[in-house]
């Protein structure tokens, strides 16, 4: 069995996807899931579909929506009552998220190590497991709740590749990438600083801080507040043509990869 989230909910058995109609089955199913083998309360399912507006028949609605998934689902899930709740039995079932923490996790790792080239496979195959907004299909207040950590978790591990990648030397390649994430992400300073850095390293002074203007008036003017420490400091080296800016020669990627080379970013 495979269980995906991180896009529309699905499962597939045998690689065919199983029907899951209903926003409030996939709500039930995605609350199963992210408890990880542990129990989900009746309450806490009542949370999850209804936020604070639970019908009296909550307890009877929720048997109903995981009869219904049992019956879609076949033998190739357990779903138990453990009273006062439900437990789903993955046991060897692919779950994404699962497998997008395992890469991400081992690529952070890599990255610590200074193994850049490895850094960035796995970050990006765990990138690669993203097919839209996690818990697209699911009832508001449990997306509400939990897509705000899922989605730190991703721009956490696509901060993490692009430090590998300008590690390598992919400075130019990675321009349009990170003016794209900057764009869908205006306030996030890191990755406005990894433009920045990139946008230097290119030869490209006035744009790097004309980047960085941007986000001193963009941050102004949203929360009232100066850029901090971090994107002020690669303004300054670059102000002061810093060589740091470059970091310290590194390993060269083969011509042609996706993630080219030189130095290690001095922006993390």
């Amino acid at each position: 069995m495979e269980y995906r989230i991180l896009g529309q909910v699905e499962a597939r058995h045998e690689g065919r996807p199983l029907p899951l109609p209903g926003a409030k089955p996939r709500t039930v199913l995605s609350a199963l899931l992210l408890a990880g083998d542990q129990v989900v309360y009746d309450s806490q399912l009542g949370d999850h579909l209804w936020g604070h507006r639970a019908p009296a028949t909550m307890n009877a609605q929720i048997y109903t929506y995981v009869s219904r998934l049992r019956k879609l689902l076949g033998p190739h899930a357990r779903i138990t009552r453990r009273s006062p709740g439900y437990l789903m039995e993955t046991g060897s079932a692919w779950f994404d998220l699962a497998e997008f923490t395992d890469r991400s996790r081992r690529g952070h790792r890599a990255l610590a190590a200074g193994d850049h080239r490895g850094a960035v496979s796995l970050l990006s195959s765990a990138l690669s497991l993203w097919r839209g907004p996690a818990l697209a299909d699911v009832c508001a207040p449990l997306a509400d709740a939990v897509r705000p950590h899922l989605e730190e978790a991703r721009i956490t591990a696509l901060h993490g590749r692009f430090e590998a990648g300008l590690a390598l030397g992919g400075h130019a390649a990675l321009v349009p990438e990170l003016t794209r994430t900057v764009r869908a992400y205006p306030l996030q300073e890191r990755f406005r600083a990894q433009l920045m850095t990139a946008l230097y390293r290119c030869h490209r002074q006035a744009d790097a801080l004309a980047v960085y203007e941007e986000g001193r008036e963009l941050l102004r003017g949203s929360l009232g507040v100066d850029p901090g420490a971090l994107l002020r400091e690669v303004m300054l080296a670059i102000l002061r043509s810093d060589p740091a800016l470059y970091g310290p020669a590194r390993e060269r990627a083969p011509a042609g990869a996706g993630h080219p080379a030189p130095p290690e970013p001095a922006v993390r």
